[in-house]
């Protein structure tokens, strides 16, 4: 199982000082949270896309391509790459050369995005939000898997023997997951493609992530990629850690009670108690966690948020540190009991690599 984090970036004051970072201090800890996140032993680094204040990660592939070289082994991800208002024909180009540049150390999460205004920035229309996500990625779909394309959609010019370059490390595409937080349409986008989902997990109940799982699993199953529990599945989460329970919730709150996200809504506790939130002591994110499978089943991707509201770079580094020496450890090896032998991991390009080699092996 895949453990990382993912970040969206925000430039948010910090409430108990008052200082707003930079823009360019946002974007350098960013870096720095993921280095750190290889050298405590995490898997993932994950970057939203955003194209308005108060976010910097305008540019994933700029930020994850720097990142690849200054790492040696983390996996490289979005949080998500906007489908919808990005040409497809670029995402294509623009992965591909990533995957290059990282030795297949990426792969990247399609979403929608949850920002109206950035439509018509890029000449959209969001009332077609669902149905541009489903051509958009047909036809990135065909890009990383035809050589020469000819394409005639609503949504852009179309394309006369086209080849997008480069083409994807070793002819292997970057691996897909598809993110959604409410729309079951993207979930059948994922399961008709046989790509993962991703489930954002953060702001709904319980309830609402085990029905959006489910209708992935059981459409997965329907155009017959595998058995429901072999679909691939990733969740994101929240945590914020204090060796003593009621220290973190007491460091915590004034960064809940203020963040532009959450700031006069529910209680800390409450919020809580209703979504996967986790404010409490490393042990209480073991339990909390590994009851997520109780619901969504075995799964394959585990990301937190660690690095919003507010947060100073300091405070993000301490998370860090407890996730990789105390937590990710023993989620590793309890999740790994637990796994039935035919669930598969998530793909990376090494494993989808070997694949080919074999099949090609078995052929000749």
């Amino acid at each position: 199982m895949q453990f990382g984090i993912f970040t969206v970036g925000d430039v948010t004051p910090d409430p108990t000082t008052g200082r707003t970072p930079t823009e360019h201090e946002r974007i350098q800890a960013m870096v720095t949270i993921a280095r750190k996140a290889e050298e405590v032993g995490l898997d993932v680094f994950a970057t939203g896309e955003h194209h308005n204040e108060p976010f910097v990660p305008s540019s994933p592939t700029t930020m994850l391509g720097w990142i690849a070289a200054r790492t040696e082994r983390l996996l490289l991800s979005t949080a998500t790459t906007l489908i919808t208002t990005n040409d497809p024909v670029k995402i294509a180009e623009d992965y591909a050369m990533l995957q290059h540049l990282s030795g297949g150390r990426v792969d990247l999460m399609m979403g929608r995005g949850n920002t109206g205004p950035v439509y018509p920035w890029f000449g959209k229309d969001i009332r077609a939000g669902i149905p541009l996500a489903v051509e958009n990625y047909a036809l990135l779909h065909r890009l990383w898997r035809e050589k020469t394309v000819d394409w005639s959609g609503k949504f852009r010019t179309p394309l006369q023997s086209f080849t997008s370059t480069p083409r994807p490390l070793d002819d292997i595409p970057p691996f897909v997951w598809h993110g959604s937080i409410r729309s079951p349409e993207i979930a059948e986008q994922a399961a008709y493609y046989g790509d993962g989902f991703f489930a954002n997990h953060i702001f709904w109940p319980a309830s609402h992530t085990q029905r959006m799982v489910s209708l992935y699993r059981e459409r997965f199953a329907h155009y017959g990629h595998g058995d429901p529990d072999q679909a691939v599945v990733g969740l994101g989460g929240q945590v914020f850690m204090r060796r003593n329970s009621q220290d973190a919730v007491n460091e915590f709150r004034p960064y809940f009670d203020n963040a532009p996200v959450y700031g006069n809504g529910p209680a800390l506790e409450d919020f809580s108690r209703e979504t996967p939130l986790t404010v409490g002591s490393p042990q209480q994110v073991i339990d909390r966690t590994l009851g997520f499978r109780e619901y969504v089943g075995d799964y394959q991707r585990q990301l937190f948020l660690v690095d919003h509201a507010g947060l100073p770079l300091k405070t993000v580094l301490e998370q860090l540190d407890l996730l990789g020496e105390e937590v990710v450890p023993v989620l590793r090896k309890e999740f790994a009991a637990l796994k039935p032998a035919h669930v598969p991991d998530a793909p990376t390009h090494a494993s989808m690599l070997a694949a080919k080699l074999e099949k090609e092996s078995v052929s000749a």
